[in-house]
C-alpha cells in the first residue's frame, strides 16, 4: 500500500478540497474557493454524478459532534475531535440515482454518509451488473478502498436523496493509526465484510434462487421492523443482489406467491407466513 494521499481527482481536474476552517460547532461550511461542485465535474457534465450538490451554506444542523457520534466509526471520539473531522471535511448532497463513487475510482476520500440509502455495484467478468450491497446513513462507506489506495471496490449509487461528508484520506488513516476505537472498528468491519462475503459464495453455490430470495426478505423485514418489503427500482437491483436473471427471480417470487407466503404488487412485497418462509430460506427445505 502507497504510503502517499492520492487526491481524489480525475483526467487533472483539481481536487476534493476540505471545508474551510469555521466556528465551533457552526453549520455545514460551504466549500473553499475552486472546490464547489469539484467531484461532479470530475464525472463531467451529463453524467448522474454531475447532479451531485454541496451543502448549502448556513443549513440548519443538529451540531458537528452530534451528527459525527451517529456514524458507528467515529461513536468513541471526544467532541473536540469530531468537531475538528467536521471541518476538516466537505459536504456533499446527492440525489436519487446519483453515483458517489466508481469502481475502481481513486479513493483519496472517505465517505460518510449521513442520511439516504445506498447501493454497491460491481460488474463480473461476464458483464453483469452484480448488486453486493445496500448501506443506510450514519454511516462510513468503502473503508477498505481508502485504506489500502488501491481504487474503490464498488460503484456506489443513491438510492435515496443522501447527504455526507467527504473526509481527506489522510484524516482517516490518522484516526486509524492514532484513535484505538476507530482502529477496532475497521477491524472488526473487515472481519465482518470477510464472514459475509463467505455466506454469500456458500449461498450463490448451494442455495437455489427461492432460498436466497426468502433469506432475503426475511432480513430486510427484520431490519425494517416491518412485514413490507420495498424494492426500490424494481426487481432488477434485487436480482442483481443475489447474482441471478430479473426472469429467475421473477419466477422465484411468483412460486412463493403461489405458496401463500407473499403478496408483491406496486414495487412492494408483503410477507403472509413468516414462519413459513423461514423454513423456504433453510438449507435443505425446498
Amino acid at each position: 500500500m502507497s504510503g502517499s494521499v492520492s487526491p481524489d481527482t480525475r483526467d487533472g481536474r483539481p481536487p476534493e478540497q476540505a471545508a474551510p476552517p469555521g466556528p465551533p460547532d457552526a453549520g455545514a461550511p460551504a466549500d473553499g474557493p475552486g472546490t464547489a461542485g469539484t467531484e461532479a465535474q470530475a464525472a463531467g457534465p451529463g453524467t448522474p454524478k454531475a447532479r451531485a450538490q454541496t451543502a448549502a451554506p448556513g443549513s440548519p444542523d443538529a451540531g458537528p459532534a452530534a451528527v459525527l457520534r451517529g456514524v458507528p466509526l467515529l461513536r468513541g471520539l471526544p467532541p473536540a475531535r469530531l468537531r475538528a473531522l467536521w471541518h476538516r471535511s466537505v459536504p456533499r448532497r446527492y440525489a436519487a440515482g446519483d453515483v458517489l463513487r466508481t469502481a475502481g475510482d481513486p479513493a483519496g476520500h472517505l465517505l460518510l454518509l449521513l442520511d439516504g440509502r445506498v447501493a454497491a455495484t460491481v460488474v463480473s467478468a461476464a458483464g453483469r451488473v452484480v448488486r453486493v450491497g445496500a448501506w443506510s446513513g450514519p454511516c462510513a462507506l468503502d473503508k477498505v478502498a481508502v485504506i489500502d489506495d488501491r481504487g474503490h471496490t464498488a460503484t456506489f449509487t443513491a438510492l435515496t436523496p443522501s447527504t455526507a461528508r467527504s473526509l481527506p484520506r489522510a484524516d482517516f488513516l490518522a484516526l486509524v493509526d492514532g484513535a484505538a476505537a476507530v482502529r477496532a472498528h475497521v477491524l472488526r468491519t473487515l472481519a465482518a465484510q470477510a464472514r459475509d462475503q463467505q455466506t454469500r459464495f456458500t449461498a450463490a453455490a448451494t442455495l437455489p434462487t427461492p432460498a436466497r430470495l426468502a433469506a432475503w426478505l426475511l432480513a430486510e423485514a427484520a431490519r425494517l421492523h416491518s412485514a413490507r418489503v420495498p424494492l426500490p427500482g424494481g426487481q432488477q437491483p434485487l436480482a442483481d443482489h443475489l447474482g441471478v436473471t430479473r426472469v429467475t427471480l421473477n419466477r422465484a417470487l411468483s412460486g412463493l406467491r403461489r405458496e401463500g407466503l407473499l403478496t408483491y404488487a406496486r414495487g412492494e412485497v408483503e410477507i403472509t407466513a413468516p414462519e413459513a418462509l423461514a423454513l423456504r430460506a433453510a438449507p435443505g427445505e425446498h
